[in-house]
Parts: C-alpha cells; structure tokens; sequence
C-alpha cells in the first residue's frame, strides 16, 4: 500500500466543477458534508474555495458511526474557525436541528428580499466528496427518498433542485474528490470509507492498512470483532491472516482466503459493525 498511490479524478468530476461553479449564482448558501468519521479527510479544499464566498454549514454525517468524544472534539475545533458547525445521521437524525440552522443562515438573504418588498425561495446548495451522504441527507429533510442514494460512490450524476418547503430549495450535486491525491494518508481513508471505488483498489492492501490503524487506536473492538489473539502482531498481513485464523475465512487446506478477509473487513467497518470509530484525532 506504501507504495500505490491513489489518484483519481474521472472527468465526470471536472464536468460537475464546471457546473457547480456556474450554479453558485443561483444560491443563497451552501452545505458541506463531511464524513465524522474523517472531518479533514472528507473536505474537499477545492469545494471549500469554490464556495467561500457563500453562507456555509458544515455538517459532520454519519455521526452515529463515528466515535461521540472524538465528534465532539471535531465540531469545537470547526467552531473555532468560525464556521456553523453540527453532527447528523442521515439514517434517524433529528431534521429539526438541520433546518434550525438553515433558518439562521437563511435570515440575511430573506432580509434582504423582504426590504424590497419580495417573498423569494432560499436556495441552498449540498456539497462534498462522493460517499459523504448528500442525497441521503436530502431525502431525509424532505421525508421521502425523492433523490437516487446508494452506499457507494458515483450514485448521483447530475444536478437535482428539491423542494423542502414553500419557501426553500436545495440542490443535490454529485460528489467531488479533489484533482489531486497530494495526501495519500487522507487518500487512503477517502479508500477505507468507499469514497474512492474499490475497483481501482488493491482491497487486501487497504483492508490490511485500515486494521493496522484499528488495532493503534481501537485495539478491543478490532480483537473482539475478529477474534484476535492478545499476542498477535500489529502489521497488517498480521492482522488479515488472525482474522482469516478468528472468524473461519479459511480455503482447502486450511490457506487463509485474504480476499474475502479484505472484502469483509471493509464491509463491515463502513457499516459500522467494528464499533463507532473515528479516523482521524483533532
């Protein structure tokens, strides 16, 4: 994994730059998501710079995957920067919380309009990196799976303006990852959340660096997970090979079957059945 470097930039995510910048006229204010689990990994600087002119909030997504004390952590060192910051599930969170904020970042254009005398629509626009949840976040505030979502990136392809209320739109956009991987660490937690598709990925590699970061920072719930031994060694072929060994992914002759290890172990970390874990440590 040291090694292989990650990058990808498919030119549909060019295309979608290009069209993100021509649709920011038409917003009053922007929402980044973020991952929880990976704050700095899963913002895209490119979107940061594009909508700095913007009234932004920054949503922390997945929070109920992700680790409460170290959220908790992430949200005041995003305060401190001066930005609205708030966790969310897409999957069960609180809308009222979400649309609260919006509220308050909608009062200056509503003002505005309101002075000359027009009750105008707020648009907002929802941003991030593939696989951060955007369209889920949108289905969940409109109460209904009114845009396509899946767990997986590339799920949306195209602009898509939903309407919320009377008075507010959002716009969905597909995810964009940065034009170039400089971070290969962040790459490789982009890699180990499904930001970047596992088809371009050596999985075993990944799946070995992921648990390599698991047994540094969560080691009971890795050892509990696969059934490691207190013993067992913290590199990552180690660790692939004592979970084949723990929970039974074995081939003939008793080999360890690395593949189905490496595909599991993505698996079940991106669904959160490692534990609520975070990544990445203010």
């Amino acid at each position: 994994m040291a090694n292989d470097r990650i990058n990808w930039y498919p030119g549909h995510m060019a295309k979608s730059r290009r069209l993100l910048q021509d649709q920011l006229r038409a917003v009053d204010a922007v929402i980044e998501l973020c991952d929880a689990r990976a704050p700095l990994a899963t913002r895209n600087p490119d979107l940061a710079r594009l909508t700095r002119d913007k009234t932004r909030i920054l949503v922390l997504n997945k929070a109920d995957l992700a680790d409460d004390a170290q959220t908790a952590r992430w949200l005041e060192y995003f305060r401190r920067q001066g930005l609205t910051a708030m966790r969310f599930n897409s999957n069960g969170g609180k809308v009222k919380e979400i649309l609260g904020h919006i509220e308050a970042a909608s009062k200056p254009a509503l003002e505005r309009y309101a002075a000359r005398g027009v009750r105008k629509t707020i648009r907002f626009m929802v941003i991030g990196i593939p696989n951060v949840g955007k369209s889920t976040f949108i289905n969940r505030l409109h109460g209904s799976a009114i845009v396509k979502s899946g767990d997986r990136p590339g799920v949306t392809r195209a602009n898509q303006w939903v309407k919320i209320g009377p008075f507010l739109e959002i716009l969905d956009t597909p995810g964009m990852l940065p034009p170039r991987m400089d971070d290969q660490e962040g790459a490789k937690l982009l890699a180990c959340l499904g930001s970047i598709r596992d088809e371009i990925m050596d999985t075993e590699a990944l799946a070995g660096h992921l648990m390599a970061l698991l047994y540094a920072r969560y080691p009971a719930a890795l050892r509990a997970r696969y059934k490691l031994p207190e013993d067992c060694g913290g590199e990552p072929h180690e660790l692939i090979e004592a979970a084949c060994k723990g929970r039974g992914w074995l081939l003939s002759g008793g080999r360890y079957d690395t593949d189905r290890a490496a595909a599991l172990v993505l698996d079940e970390f991106r669904g959160g059945k490692i534990g609520r874990i975070t990544l990445e440590t203010v």
